[in-house]
């Protein structure tokens, strides 16, 4: 019984740290990605306010970049989320089965 507790923690344990590590590593793409569309963003509004024809074609390129950079970091987000999801179901495992933390219920008022 002791051994199946500390099992179950460890388990735990080794679950939050690979969200922690997956957390950590895409904040980081994100924030790159972030980094990139601010300076796609800067380059967008030059070309537009040079109104140069060059620059305004150039500025079809950019846009399309920038959007699939925006569809990349809904994507790193919506990995996080199942992440989440799964370690909140595991941890609903545990408590099921009598060990982990019981989940506080808040009250609707």
């Amino acid at each position: 019984m002791e051994d199946d507790i500390f099992s179950s923690i460890s388990n735990g344990a080794h679950i939050e740290a690979k969200f922690l590590q997956t957390f950590q590593k895409n904040f980081v793409q994100v924030q790159n990605i972030l980094d990139q569309n601010r300076l796609l963003i800067n380059e967008i509004n030059q070309n537009h306010e040079s109104k140069i024809p060059d620059n305004l074609t150039r500025n079809v390129g950019l846009i399309r970049e920038l959007n699939n950079n925006i569809r990349r970091v809904v994507d790193l987000y919506a990995n996080l989320s199942d992440s989440a999801k799964s370690i909140d179901v595991s941890s609903e495992g545990e408590s099921a089965n009598g060990r982990g933390i019981q989940k506080r219920v808040r009250s609707s008022h």
